[in-house]
């Protein structure tokens, strides 16, 4: 900064006032005035569902990791948009590489986000319809048969302990020591301590957002619903975050009560607590106000984001709109929050392909990773370039479905895509570049 003496005539301080403006303008424009460096790359990736290897050859083929499965992609930032979980084989070594690219991407000046998924909600609430006697098993270690006789017996005793209760269930929890091992077998007990709130895992995920924002596009796992559109992005996710701490502490509290046990799945323990409602009705003892309120707070945690239909990380309705319906609905939430795009994954696309749809402002990635469960899906990424071209990327090519910068590239009518078998359109353009992306220089090639 440019000062002035103490006393100076007035043509000399005309003088110095110029040199201060220019001295101010220089260092507000400066950084501005830098050479500006290769456009920011973004790569999405939809539901992965413990697929370990069909995520590990995408990432691979997108360029932003080795063979190593180190990171490779630079200052790319790379978005997981949920669902690592269920269904698949090899949960904990997905959820192993993805907390490594976290602390590694950083080093190399890029980032990597990782979103909610309804699968992961699920997996800390305890619905476990989709976890696999595999993925138990990838928990259990030498001393995993001692935790699960233990935990029966922990069970026994609870349930001595509850013959009231028991008389009230509304289905019956089972009752012989054969049904209960089968139904919690090795690595169960393990699973759920892992993903509890002082798990690794369990911790982990909770620190995730549900939703983000990068660049004017917005990354989420389900969508956002029109109802919905009105809420802030961080609202959202402070919303979710708070329901799910909500639910941690309450489980807690009915843990501490000795109501429930700490490896109770989320339908028994409905089952429990509506019994217990239907025990304290009958009863003539004075009421626990603490413990109905906090019970009728946890039997309703169905209304929550987290868990709602028509929440962030459950709603379809990208998929489902006709193009009438849906055009004017998601302009109106992209004006709402000043976006250019949405991405999402959740429901799979027939095909394995990667579907724009309203005019190319919302992409679905979701392309049925795990083909073992999803035939006909396969691994894809959608790779956006900071100058506006969004291409799919899959392990056999590569197709621009929007280049913001060639006018000749096509919506494709409604801004469907042709499904499995009946080739690109004209509006799809196969890139002719090599492996690890076409945004040039924003992605290293594999190694």
């Amino acid at each position: 900064m440019v000062r002035a003496p103490a006393w100076v005539s007035p043509q000399h301080l005309g003088i110095y006032f110029v040199l201060f403006l220019t001295s101010a303008v220089v260092a507000w424009a400066g950084p501005g005035s830098a050479p500006a460096g290769p456009p920011v790359t973004v790569v999405a990736i939809g539901d992965v569902h413990n697929n370990f290897d069909g995520f590990v050859a995408i990432l691979q083929r997108a360029g932003l990791t080795d063979q190593q499965n180190h990171w490779t992609g630079g200052k790319t930032t790379f978005v997981q948009v949920g669902d690592l979980l269920d269904r698949g084989p090899k949960p904990r070594e997905v959820m192993d590489l993805m907390m490594a690219l976290e602390k590694e991407a950083p080093e190399a000046g890029g980032r990597v986000v990782s979103l909610l998924g309804n699968h992961e909600v699920m997996n800390m609430m305890g619905d476990l319809r989709y976890v696999t006697p595999g993925n138990y098993a990838s928990f259990a270690d030498g001393n995993s048969e001692k935790r699960q006789k233990a935990a029966y017996e922990e069970y026994r005793k609870w349930k001595d302990g509850h013959a009231s209760l028991f008389a009230e269930l509304p289905q019956p929890m089972e009752l012989t020591e054969a049904e209960w091992m089968a139904r919690h077998p090795a690595g169960f007990v393990e699973q759920r301590e892992a993903l509890g709130p002082k798990g690794e895992y369990g911790k982990w995920l909770r620190g995730h957002a549900a939703v983000a924002e990068i660049d004017g596009i917005i990354f989420l796992h389900g969508g956002i619903s029109p109802d919905l559109a009105k809420t802030k992005l961080d609202a959202i996710n402070n919303r979710i975050h708070d329901e799910i701490k909500a639910f941690d502490s309450s489980k807690e509290y009915l843990q501490n009560e000795n109501l429930i046990l700490p490896f109770f799945n989320l339908q028994e323990i409905y089952n429990v607590l509506r019994a217990e409602v239907s025990v304290q009705l009958k009863s003539h003892a004075p009421a626990n106000t603490e413990r109905q309120v906090k019970i009728q707070e946890f039997l309703k945690h169905e209304d929550w984001f987290s868990v709602r239909v028509d929440g962030p990380v459950w709603f379809r309705g990208y998929d489902q709109w006709t193009e009438e319906e849906g055009a004017p609905q998601v302009s109106k939430i992209l004006d709402g929050y000043k976006a250019t795009h949405i991405v999402v994954g959740h429901t799979v696309q027939k095909g394995g392909r990667i579907r724009p749809r309203f005019g190319n402002k919302v992409f679905l990635i979701d392309t049925g990773m795990l083909s073992s469960y999803y035939p006909g899906g396969r691994a894809s990424a959608l790779e956006i370039c900071g100058n506006g071209k969004f291409i799919a990327v899959y392990l056999d090519q590569q197709v621009v479905l929007l280049d913001s910068t060639n006018s000749s590239t096509q919506d494709g009518g409604p801004g469907e895509q042709p499904l499995a078998g009946s080739g690109a359109k004209d509006s799809e353009k196969v890139a002719n570049s090599p492996a690890g992306g076409i945004c040039s220089g924003a992605t290293a090639a594999p190694q």
